[in-house]
């Protein structure tokens, strides 16, 4: 079975322009990402990028980085156009979509994500417990889960209103996992009427009859959408570099 792993990066994020380069603590944010999908050790470490400037930083640290065009719409479509820029491209069984975002992911989250994969599912991702005060938060995407055997569950809704909360709704954390053939079928379907006018891409996805599975994390690092969560993962990262 060979896993690759792909950081979709782009800096031009409306809430956080810049957001890959941002420091954390002296070192780039989209390379924090890169060591700890590296640390996971489960496969090649891809970084899709849009900008030369992070094509460059990636290099300079040794590690695998691909052009992509910063026209492309998605994340997905990113890392799809630098998956087939891989050599023997067509050898890989699982492709990991890791967000270049979280330079708080730990190893074991990035090997669980592909455990739906193994259980009869086309896409695998990830959910958490749904907090209070992210219920009514529209920038936080839910899920509602069919837990199945496994601790793997059966993804049936995303949504970003409060009105659908039930005892099975989740957190959605966005890192995914995809065979082979699913994520190149995913990036050909047309958009969805759910994903249009919900704006959530994973209702190409589910429209289309593809299943996606579902691991539990009871801890989850943040996701740096803004300059005071940068702050706020440097602090984590002072203290836990002081315990250490």
């Amino acid at each position: 079975m060979k896993i690759v792993i792909i950081i979709p990066s782009r800096m031009a994020s409306k809430r956080f322009p810049g957001k890959p380069l941002a420091k954390i603590d002296g070192i780039p944010m989209i390379q924090r990402v890169w060591q700890q999908a590296n640390a996971a050790n489960i496969g090649e470490v891809f970084v899709a990028c849009s900008e030369n400037d992070v094509f460059d930083l990636i290099k300079g640290v040794g590690g695998n980085a691909i052009m992509t065009d910063p026209s492309l719409p998605s994340g997905t479509d990113r890392i799809h156009s630098a998956f087939k820029k891989i050599n023997n491209y067509s050898e890989i069984d699982y492709i990991i979509n890791l967000q270049g975002d979280m330079p708080l992911i730990e190893s074991h989250h990035i090997k669980k994500v592909i455990e739906p994969l193994k259980n009869n599912f086309q896409i695998g991702t990830m959910a958490t417990n749904l907090k209070r005060e992210e219920i009514s938060n529209p920038n936080i995407t839910k899920v509602i889960v069919d837990w199945k055997k496994n601790n793997i569950g059966h993804a049936k809704e995303f949504f970003r209103d409060k009105k659908f909360i039930t005892d099975q709704a989740f957190h959605h954390v966005g890192i995914y996992s995809y065979l082979q053939k699913t994520l190149t079928s995913f990036v050909n379907l047309p958009k969805s009427k759910n994903e249009v006018s919900l704006e959530l891409e994973q209702y190409r996805a589910v429209d289309a009859g593809m299943r996606i599975g579902i691991t539990f994390e009871k801890n989850i690092p943040i996701s740096i959408d803004t300059k005071e969560d940068l702050i706020t993962a440097e602090t984590i990262i002072r203290e836990n570099n002081e315990k250490n």
